[in-house]
Order: C-alpha cells, then sequence, then structure tokens
C-alpha cells in the first residue's frame, strides 16, 4: 500500500503544481512611466500569441512613433549639436541573447534595430554611424532626419542660455558660464575632497526630470512563460555628442531571466549605470527577495554614494508580484496582465 500511497501523493502534488502555473495570469506586460499605449501595443502582441520579445519590441516601437514624453523616438533630447540620436536594447531571459544600439543616427526605428543586432549578429551592442549603416542594409529605412521643429527650438533656447545646463566638468572656460569649446583644465583637488560623500552629487542641478532625461524601459512574460525586456530612448538633453546611457547597457536599463524575473529602470542613467541595477534586482530576486525589497535595495546601493540621483526601477517575478522603488521624483509605471480589463498605471512615492 505505501508504493500505491506514494504515487498517489506524487499525482496530486504534480497536479497542484500545473493548478498553479495555470492560475498564474500569464501573458503579462510592465513598463516605466505612463506610457499605456505602449503597453497595450505589447498586450495585443501577447495575446496573439507572439514571444515575449515581439512584445516589448511592439511596446517600445510605439512609444518611438509616439514620441513619449518628448524622451523617447525621433524629434527629442537635442545633443549640444542640435541632433537626436537613438539607444535601445532587447533582452532575451530565456537564451540571455541580447541586442542593442548606441547613439544611433538617422533610423528612427532603433528597438527594430536592436532585435536585428539580437537576431543577426554575434554581438550585442553597435554604436554611432556604423550602427545606422548596419541598421538600414538590414532593411530599416533611413537615413532620415531626426531632429524637429521643437528639437532644433530647444537647442537654440539652451544656445541663448549660455549653455545651461550642460554635462562638462573641471575644463576651461568654465562649463557653468559659457558655451565653450572646452579644453581641459588645471589639476583640481581630489574627488572625495571637494564633494565629502564619495559620489558627484550634481544631478538635480543638471535639471534632469522625466521630461528630459527618460526612457521606456519594458518587461513582457509571454504564454510560455518567457520573459523578455525592452529599452528605447533618446538620451539626456544638451548630451555631448557621443553619449551613450544605461538604456543600452545589458543589466543597467533593464535585464531578464526566464527562471527569476525582469527589472526596468529610468533616470539618470550616467550615474545608474555605474551599479547595474537591474542585473543587481534579478540577482536578489533569485536569492529570495521579493520584488520590493530588491528594488528598494537596488535605490538605496545608489543613493548611498549619490544622494541627489534622481532615477527609478520597477521589478516583476515569476509569480507576477511587481513593485517599484524610486529617488528623487514621483514615479509611475504601467502594467497589464491577463484578466484585466485595460492597462492600469501606478504611482510610487520616494522613500526617502
Amino acid at each position: 500500500m505505501a508504493p500505491m500511497f506514494l504515487v498517489l501523493l506524487l499525482g496530486i502534488s504534480a497536479t497542484l503544481a500545473l493548478e498553479q502555473r495555470q492560475n498564474l495570469t500569464f501573458p503579462l506586460a510592465i513598463s516605466t512611466w505612463s506610457f499605456v499605449e505602449a503597453v497595450r501595443s505589447a498586450r495585443r502582441a501577447l495575446e496573439s500569441g507572439r514571444s515575449a520579445v515581439d512584445a516589448v519590441v511592439e511596446g517600445c516601437s510605439t512609444c518611438e512613433r509616439l514620441q513619449c514624453d518628448g524622451s523617447v523616438g525621433y524629434g527629442g533630447s537635442p545633443d549640444e549639436s542640435g541632433e537626436t540620436t537613438l539607444d535601445a536594447m532587447v533582452m532575451d531571459g530565456t537564451t540571455m541573447n541580447a541586442g542593442a544600439v548606441g547613439s544611433l543616427r538617422f533610423v528612427r526605428d532603433a528597438a527594430i534595430a536592436a532585435k536585428l543586432v539580437l537576431l543577426h549578429t554575434e554581438h550585442t551592442l553597435l554604436v554611432g554611424d556604423q550602427a545606422s549603416k548596419f541598421a538600414i542594409s538590414m532593411g530599416l529605412q533611413g537615413p532620415v532626419n531626426l531632429s524637429t521643429d521643437e528639437s532644433l527650438g530647444k537647442t537654440r533656447s539652451w544656445l541663448g542660455n549660455s549653455c545651461q545646463p550642460n554635462f562638462w566638468k573641471d575644463v576651461v572656460p568654465d562649463s557653468k558660464l559659457s558655451c565653450g569649446p572646452y579644453q581641459t583644465s588645471p589639476p583640481s583637488p581630489p574627488l572625495e575632497a571637494k564633494l565629502g560623500c564619495g559620489g558627484d552629487s550634481t544631478s538635480l542641478s543638471r535639471g534632469i526630470s522625466s521630461h528630459n532625461h527618460d526612457t521606456i524601459s519594458m518587461a513582457a512574460i509571454d504564454k510560455e512563460g518567457n520573459i523578455a525586456v525592452g529599452t528605447s530612448t533618446n538620451g539626456a538633453t544638451h548630451k555631448i555628442p557621443g553619449r551613450v546611457g544605461d538604456g543600452p547597457i545589458v543589466g543597467a536599463g533593464a535585464y531578464a531571466d526566464s527562471e527569476v524575473g525582469a527589472c526596468g529602470a529610468t533616470g539618470d542613467g550616467d550615474v545608474m549605470m555605474r551599479f547595474l541595477p537591474c542585473y543587481q534586482v534579478v540577482e536578489s530576486m533569485r536569492r529570495g527577495m521579493t520584488p520590493q525589497q530588491a528594488a528598494d535595495d537596488a535605490i538605496a546601493r545608489i543613493r548611498r554614494k549619490y544622494p541627489d540621483f534622481v532615477g527609478a526601477l520597477f521589478a516583476i517575478n515569476r509569480q507576477l508580484e511587481h513593485a517599484s522603488a524610486c529617488h528623487g521624483w514621483t514615479f509611475r509605471y504601467s502594467v497589464w496582465s491577463k484578466g484585466m480589463d485595460d492597462v492600469e498605471v501606478i504611482t510610487v512615492l520616494p522613500s526617502d
């Protein structure tokens, strides 16, 4: 009787495990900010049976076309020369394969370009003019002008304000008073002596906000339980030409592992990318932290070194528990899962 009882017990356990998997409300899509139309696009892809990778590309591409908050897609966040360039990344959390483009010029479809890197190369990141040449050779439209009257107007206003704020430091002439051109200045005191806190606390003084320093970072879980993430952004307004932010850096702007969960980030990418916060979030969840604990811990680590940084991230695990943490601003993220009538926008207040 004992062996038969054991067989029955194992059968019941297997049935319960199957029921638990079926009760999980796959598929799911989640993104930074109130980018509802982007999440709806991802939803449509997922409900039609497409992969998590396809869904995040659809979502990010929608934001590019809509120029979400002026911080995603063409015609936003011009660099010092007035040109708009794009960063994007796509990561498959099942294969751990990723594709990304940085400082992409003359091509509007940055998320699709990143997917092409993922699908058709052994590389992870292509940048600059060569990334543009690759994207066009793979069939994307280009070269096209990514600037608009609005983005060029921002540059004119910025030049008329003595190029303030900007991203230069320790140069002559003084970057707080002049547009340059700049040269290196005489050696200055050590960073620790000047700041006394171990970090360059300049995010707030540069006027970083959701309107000039933003990213769509999106995660999706498809019907099979596969997880992917994607990002797209036109970077920091008035950045130094050639700057690449955290969006296309695997583990910084986003990270996914289908065995664990995913993370997406937004904010001061020049600071946040130094900590790979999304990689840390996923690894923290792997070690048993809840999404909320993992998100709080990742933000706290950055805050200890850079108390004035501005940023946020979301975390989601395989059990579809999601949470967020932020610092320096009020953050919102959007989520939809099977059984929901529409996308829900969740507001998150900074914990500090």
